[in-house]
């Protein structure tokens, strides 16, 4: 007869690894945005500015989109079955 114990994390543990994810994901996201946002700057619209807000902008918004999946997820809660 085996017993397992269950380690329970705290919950300020999960919600700071959360953070890292969707801090680190937007970072990486308003990045590439920019950077596809500067390329397109300089190889089709004349070095106008407005690509490279767009860039960032669809960066910050995906960033967003997926730090509320992050947050919305059950992952790693413990459900309690009434």
């Amino acid at each position: 007869m085996s017993s397992q114990q269950l380690t329970s994390t705290p919950s300020q543990s999960i919600l700071n690894d959360r953070w890292d994810v969707v801090i680190s994901n937007t970072i990486v996201k308003t990045g590439l945005g920019f950077g596809v946002g500067v390329l397109a700057s300089v190889l089709v619209f004349r070095r106008r500015a407005f690509p490279v807000w767009l860039g960032v902008g669809f960066g910050l918004g995906r960033g967003f989109a997926e730090g509320d999946a992050v947050f919305r997820s059950n992952a790693g809660l413990r459900t309690v079955k009434a």
